[in-house]
């Protein structure tokens, strides 16, 4: 009895104590709720007004209800204008308008077939209707299901194909009791395009999010990252590498080191997301209508090989084995331009696709990266790396191995962003000279007398005439007449 009584006083004390911090609790929850409201709403401001713009496209479909005309026009109906706004509006204008011609194209075609199911049902006994119609609604719906698993067909089809079967099965088993069918038909089928059309104008006419527009920023951004890596590795590691223990303990522990490069580890079904919904919108901007938006792709997959390559250099940087410091110097200085000279290419590259202008800038960094590689194979292939302990240098040499294959792979980005620049038209960049660097042109004209020693006389001496440099074919060349040098001998 005693641990009984010993134990639901603490039970009730218990009780009372989380009751009694349940408003301080409460109102930290509230507290962080708003904070993170706020955060999502900062990070992209975006967000913000596509909530408003779906709010809005809502309000107007639902005139259908509060307008009397409207209402006794369509009746019952409005209410797949209000359905297809909430399924069909999406963040992008291309997503929204692969949606909205998805369900307008397979709301069509199916509900057709299903009016000609019905129709060639009539031409059967009322016994055999029902037979007729489940095996046309069986043969369609396995056929339909099947396309969906072919993959270029689910990447941009998928929800059409879902509508479409959806539609034919309500029409065509419907239909089998309701009369006025074909006028039930009109009035869902007008709803649904009407729902659709203000999903699109809304999304086009108010603070347009364009995919093509996040693709392009998402892939130069990408090659950003790749670069602010790069440029700061080489020092970064030989530096901390062969002495200091506590900055290699550093890089493992710095996050936002790490993180740049290894988000774009992760980013290929975003990549893929927006490209299909791109190929979607209409010309905007600089990006016109069948603008090469596949070749965003094969940039990306070269970035994302990049980004693997800069994961296996980041491991390096954890090994506790150190290498030789003569084994170090000898690849240090290679090491280190190789990682400047494509970090520099890919900064390159990440600014000209933002600007959409040339990348000729980048040719120069490609060559002096390709250069220093080749500067370490003659420099390995002179060192006597035999007599060196393999275990100690195998880390090193990794690094070394590695940033060869990142020259190579950046060499392939570049490439391929010159493809881009030119299928996609980007701005020519002209290379002007500027004044300070044009050549000096030689000015003045007249004569050289030498200075006279003791004893000469002034026929005792060679006359210079300096005079400008005109060119041949110049047409002030024929006024000028050369003046004629006359040579008196020396005296000896």
């Amino acid at each position: 009895m005693e641990v009984v009584e010993s134990v639901v006083p603490q039970q009730k004390s218990g009780f009372f104590a989380r009751l009694k911090a349940l408003p301080c609790k409460v109102k930290h929850n509230i507290i962080m709720v708003g904070k993170n409201i706020k955060k999502l709403g900062k990070d992209d401001p975006r967000r913000v007004i596509h909530s408003l713009k779906v709010g809005l496209a809502l309000t107007l479909v639902s005139l259908f209800y509060y307008l009397k005309p409207l209402y006794d026009g369509f009746g019952m109906s409005g209410i797949w204008a209000v359905l297809t706004v909430v399924v069909v509006f999406e963040f992008s204008v291309g997503a929204t308008l692969g949606k909205g011609i998805n369900r307008a194209c397979a709301t069509l075609t199916a509900g057709a077939l299903g009016v000609g199911a019905l129709h060639l049902s009539s031409l059967f006994p009322k016994e055999e209707q029902p037979i007729i119609l489940g095996s046309l609604v069986f043969v369609l719906a396995a056929a339909t299901t099947f396309t969906r698993f072919f993959p270029k067909i689910k990447a941009r089809y998928d929800y059409g194909l879902i509508i479409f079967i959806l539609t034919f099965s309500m029409i065509s088993i419907s239909g089998y009791r309701v009369d006025k069918l074909l006028q039930m038909a009109h009035q869902r089928l007008s709803t649904i395009l009407i729902g659709g059309a203000t999903c699109i104008i809304v999304s086009i006419c108010v603070c347009p999010v364009w995919a093509g527009q996040d693709l392009h920023n998402l892939i130069a951004s990408n090659i950003d990252k790749l670069a602010n890596y790069l440029e700061g590795f080489g020092d970064t590691y030989f530096q901390t590498a062969p002495e200091d223990k506590d900055c290699v303990n550093d890089i493992k522990n710095d996050k936002s080191f790490l993180q740049g490069y290894k988000s774009v580890l992760n980013s290929k079904a975003n990549e893929e997301s927006l490209a299909n919904f791109a190929r979607w919108e209409p010309g905007h901007g600089r990006f016109l209508f069948r603008h090469p938006w596949k070749q965003y792709l094969k940039i990306a997959a070269l970035a994302r090989q990049c980004a693997y390559l800069i994961e296996a250099l980041n491991s390096q940087c954890s090994s506790d084995i150190q290498a030789p410091p003569d084994f170090t110097s000898l690849i240090q200085e290679s090491c280190i331009k190789m990682s400047s000279e494509t970090g520099k290419t890919l900064k390159s590259l990440a600014t000209s696709i933002k600007a959409m202008k040339h990348p000729n800038s980048a040719t120069e960094h490609v060559e002096n990266s390709k250069t220093a590689a080749k500067d370490l194979k003659s420099a390995l292939e002179a060192a006597a790396i035999e007599d060196l302990d393999l275990l100690a240098i195998i880390s090193a040499a990794t690094v070394a191995s590695t940033l060869v294959e990142i020259v190579e792979c950046v060499e392939k980005i570049s490439d391929s962003v010159h493809e881009l620049s030119q299928m996609a038209h980007f701005k020519k960049v002209e290379a002007t000279v500027s004044p300070e660097k044009a050549p000096q042109m030689l000015l003045h004209r007249g004569t050289v007398k030498p200075v006279l020693l003791d004893g000469d006389t002034d026929d005792d001496h060679v006359v210079i005439t300096v005079h400008d440099d005109i060119a041949s074919d110049s047409p002030d060349k024929q006024n000028v007449k050369t003046p004629k040098t006359r040579v008196a001998p020396a005296s000896l």
